[in-house]
């Protein structure tokens, strides 16, 4: 199902009368915007004091210079009635993209209980899967209702969150626009706010959060029959947003995008190109020893990955059972069935030298083998 899904989502869409281009024909592309790292022992804390945000660099702001209002209303910027920066960032481990938003208002409208709120509009395909993933733009209008694809198709592979800015007293702090109602709560999302405006005054807000992209969000099975999206260094994402300002009376005042296109809010080919910075040289030491491993299922054969940090150029694996190796990423037959074995790599280099031991993290197994007894 999940296959037959993504296959209908990522076929080019028939847009009619709304229909700017073919899908094929836009395509999210290099140069992108930068998502920095923090270090793991300065994950930002969601809780309204931002200063763990100092530590991001100027170079990684995404500023209003970038964006445009593509509703025809605002020929040019004008900072002294909307500015905004935010800043992305990610922890690796954490299948977590986070968020601090700044923006300055002439007029903040949010004392409303629908949808009309000055709104951060997020969205997200961190596979670069593509395609649509909202009910409008569905594959065959005629087959299938356009409920039937909100139930069925929306924000499956791709997520649209329409974040109130700041919420009116009471409501909830964001439209996940779908019926995974679950992705904008604890453990998958996070947020908290500074203002001291009130509806109708002009200001400055802060907001920090956090989501979880899925490249696979279940519709009606929950996170258990859902697929959380991988974030590694070098991965590239695709990233937009888009704020819609209201100002009183009726309509918005402006649909400010980062996209050069506007279906971007449901048409991720459309979206912009993020990558996962790796951490800067500033927050680790000149070289670290760092090693995974992978078993060959139903063997004693492991493969060794070195991920050491630094210009490394000697390698001296110690597998724990008398065999050594100085290959950079050795491949190891264990003679024997074990769950206990201590595998220590030193890694040494111009800048000095590091080693990363880990305590029965190697276990093999082979049933195959005649001699074998269970443990």
């Amino acid at each position: 199902m999940k296959k037959l899904v993504l296959a209908v989502l990522c076929a080019m869409v028939a847009v009619g009368a709304q229909a700017q281009k073919p899908l094929t024909d836009i395509q999210v592309r290099e140069p992108g915007y930068k998502v920095f790292q923090f270090p793991r022992n300065m994950i930002p804390r969601i809780d309204g004091e931002f200063s763990d945000w100092d530590i991001v660099p100027d170079s990684y702001i995404v500023s209003m210079d970038q964006m445009w209002d593509d509703s025809g209303k605002h020929e040019g910027l004008d900072k002294s009635s909307m500015d905004i920066k935010v800043k992305v960032g990610w922890v690796e481990g954490l299948n977590r993209l986070y968020f601090y938003y700044e923006a300055y208002d002439n007029y903040w409208d949010f004392d409303q209980l629908g949808l009309r709120n000055d709104t951060f509009e997020i969205v997200v395909d961190a596979d670069l899967s593509g395609g649509p993933h909202v009910d409008e733009f569905r594959i065959n209008q005629d087959a299938m209702s356009r409920l039937e694809a909100f139930f069925k198709l929306q924000n499956v592979h791709a997520q649209n969150y329409h974040i109130f800015t700041p919420p009116t007293e009471g409501k909830s702090w964001t439209m996940a626009w779908g019926p995974q109602q679950w992705l904008k709560e604890l453990p998958y999302a996070n947020y908290a706010y500074d203002y001291s405006f009130k509806h109708g005054e002009s200001g400055k807000l802060r907001f920090e959060f956090y989501i979880t992209p899925f490249d696979y969000a279940s519709p009606d099975g929950g996170p258990a029959a859902s697929t959380e999206s991988k974030l590694y260094v070098g991965k590239k994402i695709g990233l937009c947003w888009a704020v819609i300002d209201y100002d009183g009376g009726p309509g918005n005042n402006g649909f400010w995008n980062l996209s050069k296109h506007h279906q971007m809010y449901g048409i991720a080919n459309e979206e912009c190109l993020f990558t996962l910075e790796p951490l800067e040289a500033r927050f680790r030491k000149p070289i670290e020893a760092g090693w995974s491993h992978q078993v060959i299922k139903d063997t004693r054969t492991v493969a060794f990955r070195d991920e050491s940090w630094g210009n490394v150029t000697s390698w001296l694996w110690d597998f724990g059972d008398g065999t050594t190796s100085t290959e950079q990423n050795p491949i190891h037959t264990y003679a024997e069935d074990n769950a206990r074995y201590v595998v220590t790599l030193y890694v040494k280099g111009p800048a000095g030298e590091s080693r990363l031991c880990k305590v029965w993290d190697v276990s093999v197994m082979d049933p195959t083998d005649p001699n074998w007894r269970p443990y």
